[in-house]
Protein backbone atom coordinates (compact mmCIF):
# COMPACT_ATOMS: atom_id res chain seq x y z
CA UNK A 1 0.00 0.00 0.00
CA UNK A 2 1.42 3.49 -0.69
CA UNK A 3 2.21 5.63 1.84
CA UNK A 4 -0.31 8.37 2.56
CA UNK A 5 -0.57 11.09 4.56
CA UNK A 6 -2.81 11.32 7.63
CA UNK A 7 -5.15 13.38 6.01
CA UNK A 8 -5.83 11.55 3.10
CA UNK A 9 -5.93 8.54 5.77
CA UNK A 10 -8.71 10.37 6.84
CA UNK A 11 -10.66 11.26 4.49
CA UNK A 12 -10.74 7.38 3.16
CA UNK A 13 -11.83 6.89 6.67
CA UNK A 14 -14.60 9.63 6.13
CA UNK A 15 -15.63 8.45 2.79
CA UNK A 16 -15.94 4.97 3.91
CA UNK A 17 -18.17 6.06 6.98
CA UNK A 18 -20.41 7.82 3.80
CA UNK A 19 -20.35 4.94 1.41
CA UNK A 20 -21.20 2.50 4.36
CA UNK A 21 -24.15 4.28 5.45
CA UNK A 22 -22.84 4.83 8.86
CA UNK A 23 -24.25 8.00 10.36
CA UNK A 24 -24.24 7.81 13.99
CA UNK A 25 -21.01 8.66 14.65
CA UNK A 26 -18.78 11.71 16.29
CA UNK A 27 -15.11 12.60 14.71
CA UNK A 28 -12.76 13.74 18.21
CA UNK A 29 -10.24 15.27 17.48
CA UNK A 30 -6.94 14.35 19.30
CA UNK A 31 -3.10 15.73 19.90
CA UNK A 32 -1.18 12.59 17.88
CA UNK A 33 1.03 12.44 21.08
CA UNK A 34 -2.15 10.78 22.90
CA UNK A 35 -3.09 8.59 19.51
CA UNK A 36 -2.11 5.35 21.77
CA UNK A 37 -5.15 4.25 23.82
CA UNK A 38 -4.67 4.25 27.24
CA UNK A 39 -2.67 7.60 26.51
CA UNK A 40 -6.24 9.16 24.57
CA UNK A 41 -8.89 7.54 27.57
CA UNK A 42 -5.99 9.57 30.17
CA UNK A 43 -6.03 12.48 28.41
CA UNK A 44 -9.50 12.56 27.29
CA UNK A 45 -11.28 11.49 29.95
CA UNK A 46 -13.30 7.85 28.18
CA UNK A 47 -12.48 4.62 30.09
CA UNK A 48 -10.49 1.73 28.73
CA UNK A 49 -13.57 -0.88 28.16
CA UNK A 50 -15.13 2.06 25.60
CA UNK A 51 -11.65 2.06 23.82
CA UNK A 52 -11.85 -0.53 21.06
CA UNK A 53 -8.17 -1.46 19.55
CA UNK A 54 -8.76 -2.74 15.74
CA UNK A 55 -5.14 -4.93 15.95
CA UNK A 56 -3.95 -6.61 12.61
CA UNK A 57 -2.53 -10.19 12.59
CA UNK A 58 -0.64 -12.29 10.58
CA UNK A 59 0.33 -16.06 9.57
CA UNK A 60 3.63 -17.21 10.35
CA UNK A 61 3.87 -20.16 8.50
CA UNK A 62 2.82 -20.81 4.69
CA UNK A 63 1.17 -18.39 2.53
CA UNK A 64 1.09 -14.53 3.97
CA UNK A 65 -2.60 -13.80 5.18
CA UNK A 66 -3.70 -11.20 7.60
CA UNK A 67 -6.87 -10.55 9.39
CA UNK A 68 -8.00 -7.37 11.61
CA UNK A 69 -9.14 -8.30 15.06
CA UNK A 70 -11.14 -5.56 17.16
CA UNK A 71 -11.11 -5.72 21.22
CA UNK A 72 -12.00 -3.83 24.09
CA UNK A 73 -8.28 -1.95 24.98
CA UNK A 74 -9.40 -3.35 28.44
CA UNK A 75 -8.91 -6.99 26.53
CA UNK A 76 -6.71 -9.47 24.91
CA UNK A 77 -7.10 -10.22 21.31
CA UNK A 78 -7.16 -14.46 21.45
CA UNK A 79 -4.14 -15.12 19.07
CA UNK A 80 -3.01 -17.95 19.55
CA UNK A 81 -6.26 -20.20 19.83
CA UNK A 82 -9.15 -17.91 18.17
CA UNK A 83 -7.61 -15.85 15.52
CA UNK A 84 -5.56 -18.54 14.72
CA UNK A 85 -8.28 -20.81 14.13
CA UNK A 86 -10.71 -18.57 12.24
CA UNK A 87 -7.42 -17.90 9.86
CA UNK A 88 -7.20 -21.20 9.45
CA UNK A 89 -3.49 -21.42 9.57
CA UNK A 90 -0.98 -23.00 12.15
CA UNK A 91 0.81 -20.12 13.25
CA UNK A 92 -0.36 -16.66 14.02
CA UNK A 93 0.92 -13.42 15.74
CA UNK A 94 0.26 -9.71 15.99
CA UNK A 95 1.64 -8.04 13.34
CA UNK A 96 4.91 -5.53 13.69
CA UNK A 97 4.32 -1.75 13.60
CA UNK A 98 6.14 -1.80 10.18
CA UNK A 99 3.78 -4.11 8.90
CA UNK A 100 0.60 -3.01 9.66
CA UNK A 101 1.76 0.26 8.29
CA UNK A 102 3.11 -1.59 4.88
CA UNK A 103 -0.50 -3.64 4.79
CA UNK A 104 -2.87 -0.78 6.15
CA UNK A 105 -1.21 2.57 5.81
CA UNK A 106 -1.94 3.14 9.24
CA UNK A 107 0.38 4.08 12.30
CA UNK A 108 -0.61 2.16 15.69
CA UNK A 109 -2.93 4.17 17.80
CA UNK A 110 -4.83 5.00 14.29
CA UNK A 111 -5.69 1.28 12.44
CA UNK A 112 -9.49 2.22 12.20
CA UNK A 113 -11.26 -1.10 10.49
CA UNK A 114 -12.70 1.35 8.00
CA UNK A 115 -10.11 1.76 5.96
CA UNK A 116 -8.85 -1.80 5.55
CA UNK A 117 -7.28 -3.04 2.10
CA UNK A 118 -10.48 -5.21 0.70
CA UNK A 119 -11.36 -8.78 0.93
CA UNK A 120 -9.57 -8.40 4.50
CA UNK A 121 -11.50 -10.18 7.35
CA UNK A 122 -12.39 -8.50 10.22
CA UNK A 123 -13.31 -10.25 13.67
CA UNK A 124 -15.04 -8.15 16.09
CA UNK A 125 -15.35 -8.82 19.77
CA UNK A 126 -19.10 -9.49 20.68
CA UNK A 127 -18.56 -7.77 23.81
CA UNK A 128 -18.34 -5.38 22.35
CA UNK A 129 -22.06 -5.07 21.47
CA UNK A 130 -22.77 -4.97 24.83
CA UNK A 131 -21.26 -1.19 24.95
CA UNK A 132 -23.25 1.97 24.20
CA UNK A 133 -20.63 3.14 22.64
CA UNK A 134 -17.15 2.68 21.42
CA UNK A 135 -13.96 4.53 20.32
CA UNK A 136 -11.82 3.59 17.14
CA UNK A 137 -9.57 4.49 15.41
CA UNK A 138 -9.78 6.71 12.83
CA UNK A 139 -6.61 6.22 10.26
CA UNK A 140 -4.13 8.55 11.64
CA UNK A 141 -2.79 9.41 15.29
CA UNK A 142 -4.56 12.84 15.33
CA UNK A 143 -8.34 11.26 15.36
CA UNK A 144 -11.13 9.06 17.09
CA UNK A 145 -14.50 7.45 16.02
CA UNK A 146 -16.57 7.41 18.86
CA UNK A 147 -20.38 5.46 17.11
CA UNK A 148 -22.08 2.44 18.40
CA UNK A 149 -21.06 -0.56 17.98
CA UNK A 150 -23.48 -1.82 15.94
CA UNK A 151 -22.66 0.38 13.01
CA UNK A 152 -19.75 -1.94 12.85
CA UNK A 153 -22.20 -4.74 11.25
CA UNK A 154 -22.33 -2.36 8.21
CA UNK A 155 -18.42 -3.38 7.30
CA UNK A 156 -18.35 -5.95 4.42
CA UNK A 157 -16.25 -8.82 5.79
CA UNK A 158 -16.70 -7.90 9.60
CA UNK A 159 -18.15 -10.82 12.45
CA UNK A 160 -18.85 -10.54 15.66
CA UNK A 161 -16.98 -13.53 16.84
CA UNK A 162 -18.11 -14.60 20.80
CA UNK A 163 -14.67 -15.41 22.77
CA UNK A 164 -12.26 -13.33 20.59
CA UNK A 165 -10.66 -11.57 23.25
CA UNK A 166 -9.72 -12.42 26.42
CA UNK A 167 -10.75 -10.88 29.62
CA UNK A 168 -7.81 -8.95 31.32
CA UNK A 169 -7.26 -9.31 34.95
Amino acid sequence: MSMETPEQIEARVRTALDELGIDDWEWIEIDPQYGDTADFCEQYGYDLPHSANTIIVASKRGPAAHCAGIVRACDRLDVNKRVRGLMGVSRASFASAEETREITGMMIGGVTALALPAGMSIYADARLLEMDYIILGAGSRSGKLKMPPQELEKLPGLEFIDGLSIAAD
